[in-house]
């Protein structure tokens, strides 16, 4: 028989409490379960926590790259179908508009970036919004069913 050295330790009594019932469903004694407790914390079994925890992250970071790609497919498609929309539905300006309208789109585009620059601080996300509202549009015809200029097929 191997011989053991008696050592008191002071538990937290919810802790005391833990390791008592885990000696119980193990069938163990309370010395058993915190010497085992112990060992585990003093020898090198900590490699296979770490793998086992790395597994986990890398699992994680798998669904979040999925996630992005579904993400990323969906902006590519939205921004695609808005600019073939907006190309074959606006019209050739004449000369004498062009300086104006090149000042407007100059306003317009800092409104955007800054409205931009909102959401993005904010926190709403366009595929947030997206992902909500697909369910309310139930009985709406999807966007593959329109034209280029507007009419539905």
């Amino acid at each position: 028989m191997i011989a053991r050295t008696r050592m008191n330790v002071y538990f937290d009594p919810e802790l005391l409490k833990r390791v008592e019932a885990l000696a119980l469903r193990q069938k163990v004694s309370k010395s058993a379960v915190v010497e085992a407790a112990v060992a585990s914390f003093l020898t090198g079994d900590s490699a296979e926590k770490l793998e086992a925890a790395m597994s986990r992250r890398m699992d994680r970071l798998g669904r979040q790259i999925d996630t992005l790609d579904e993400d990323l497919a969906v902006l590519g498609e939205t921004v695609s179908l808005f600019i073939r929309i907006w190309l074959s539905s606006t019209p050739p300006l004449p000369e004498s508009a062009q300086a104006s309208a090149r000042a407007k789109g100059a306003e317009r585009f800092e409104g955007f970036m800054q409205s931009l620059g909102r959401r993005l601080a904010t926190g709403d996300r366009f595929l947030k919004e997206l992902s909500r509202d697909v369910d309310s549009f139930d009985d709406t015809p999807q966007a593959d069913q329109f034209e280029p200029n507007g009419d539905q097929v």
